[in-house]
């Protein structure tokens, strides 16, 4: 026999079994789908579906509040987070960034560092040695400053008022 007549031959066999095989009912394609079992309700508690951010840890109504710690940083205004918690960045324990209760003491838009030549965009300092929150690279440290993303530092900036209490944990 030629390798084509196999494969006829098989193929014939394989149509005859399929065919010779027991019938069973198939449903068609227009039948309705089975109706779904009912399952007995579960008890389960709701969980929510976020976390409610941080509350700041500070006693200042209107001002900043600064977490070390968490690296968090929040802007109030009369008792009320008006942003925030928001990421901040710090400085290095050779150069942390103070803590303590402070007050801004001025503002500058577009500071240039006197004593490292850098660019401290939405400066609002607030410490001795010029310690200010401006914008700057979160992943990177400071030279004690907290830096804020630069739609966060702009926030800042804008809600800050010379005065206004800063508080850094």
């Amino acid at each position: 026999m030629r390798r084509t007549g196999v494969v006829t031959l098989l193929g014939a066999v394989l149509v005859t079994a399929a065919c010779s095989a027991p019938r069973t009912t198939t449903p068609s394609p227009l039948a309705e789908p089975a109706p779904l079992t009912a399952t007995p309700a579960t008890t389960a508690t709701p969980t929510p579906a976020t976390t409610p951010p941080p509350a700041p840890p500070c006693a200042v109504t209107t001002g900043a509040c600064v977490s070390l710690a968490h690296g968090l940083a929040w802007l109030l205004r009369d008792g009320r987070v008006v942003r925030g918690p928001v990421p901040a960045g710090f400085g290095p324990p050779d150069q942390a960034t103070p803590a303590g209760s402070f007050h801004v003491v001025w503002k500058d838009r577009e500071h240039r560092s006197s004593q490292y030549g850098t660019d401290m965009p939405n400066s609002v300092f607030f410490a001795a040695g010029g310690i200010a929150f401006h914008a700057g690279p979160l992943d990177a440290p400071s030279h004690g400053c907290v830096h804020l993303s630069d739609a966060d530092s702009a926030a800042f900036f804008d809600g800050l008022n010379v005065g206004d209490a800063v508080q850094v944990l």
